[in-house]
């Protein structure tokens, strides 16, 4: 069988009815409307990371994708279960109610659980027929939300940006991949078509990728943290709780060093990210600080080094990704 089976013929695509095996992470902050329907409509699949939005503004959002594409679009939900004071305190339950309600209301294609395992809405997202795909860091996590019932499993690896398992994605793809029986794909510090080629030799069926994304015009984002992105090197990120309380891969700088020392201090699970996480992030991603803000980037920042149109980063990545099967099947 040609190595280009992997693409031409490949089962997720055709499950997800998307051309190219290219998901777009659903970044807070960072991945809305805009950045989506560009990937989208590009051959990938797009997805909004619905994180703290207001409901509307997710709705919003997903109307101004439609009328750019209308190919297959997704949706990122944060399903993390936390404490009930939390969840009381900072409203998050309850926000995560209705991103489910809007997307199911506004009859998004997939449904991305980016935490947490989305058991409880997988029967009536089947019935309105909306995919279900979830975000794991291991084994574990992976063989629950397949008895949950997702369709497609992302193995994020440790290299990645934003929150981050333990786990490289080159040591945990493999073992996701002989343990469920629904498409696997990867993520982790992949940036383009040498990573995707990478993943389904391990046995991924595409890629999940977000700082590649993050570099693009069309992401929702300040310059300069885009520029900070090309500028480091594999070297030039850190792994800190001081965000929201979970372990999320950044971009070294005051911020995160101020933390050092400090981890006791930190909260849990949202209500950091209430406190201290959501003003850094709009201080770094959205206003353009570097030093004080909070950037998230993964480790394959190092072989980004141009900020280009989303869809042109989708053709870059399946022209490389072509290339070098091409000439294994000529080799």
């Amino acid at each position: 069988m040609p190595a280009t089976n992997l693409i031409d013929n490949n089962p997720f695509c055709k499950l997800m009815g998307v051309k190219y095996p290219i998901c777009q992470a659903g970044m807070y902050q960072v991945a809305y409307g805009e950045l989506a329907a560009a990937v989208s409509e590009a051959g990938g699949l797009g997805v909004i990371g619905s994180a703290f939005m207001e409901p509307e503004e997710l709705r919003a959002e997903i109307k101004l994708a439609r009328e750019k594409t209308s190919n297959p679009l997704g949706v990122d939900i944060l399903f993390a279960e936390v404490s009930e004071s939390d969840a009381t305190s900072t409203g998050y339950t309850r926000q995560v109610e209705a991103h489910i309600d809007v997307s199911f209301e506004e009859r998004v294609d997939v449904i991305v659980s980016g935490l947490g395992n989305p058991e409880k809405i997988v029967r009536e997202a089947r019935s309105r027929g909306i995919k279900i795909m979830s975000l794991v860091g291991n084994v574990k996590q992976a063989k629950a939300v397949e008895i949950a019932g997702v369709d497609a499993v992302i193995a994020s690896g440790h290299e990645g940006g934003g929150h981050v398992g333990r786990i490289g994605t080159i040591s945990l793809l493999p073992r996701v991949v002989d343990n469920v029986k629904v498409p696997v794909l990867a993520a982790g510090g992949l940036t383009d078509g040498r990573g995707l080629v990478a993943a389904m030799a391990l046995g991924a069926q595409g890629v999940w990728m977000g700082t590649r994304f993050i570099a693009t015009r069309e992401a929702r984002g300040h310059q300069n943290y885009k520029q900070k992105i090309v500028d480091i090197d594999e070297d030039g990120t850190v792994v800190t709780r001081a965000h929201s309380g979970k372990p999320n891969r950044m971009i070294r700088n005051q911020f995160t060093d101020y933390w050092v020392g400090r981890e006791h201090e930190i909260k849990s699970f949202p209500q950091q990210l209430k406190e201290i996480g959501e003003s850094r992030s709009v201080a770094g991603r959205l206003n353009g600080d570097i030093e004080s803000g909070v950037l998230p980037a993964g480790q394959g920042a190092g072989l980004i080094d141009s900020i280009l149109p989303a869809a042109e980063v989708v053709g870059n990545i399946m022209e490389e990704a072509r290339r070098l099967l091409v000439k294994w099947d000529n080799a």
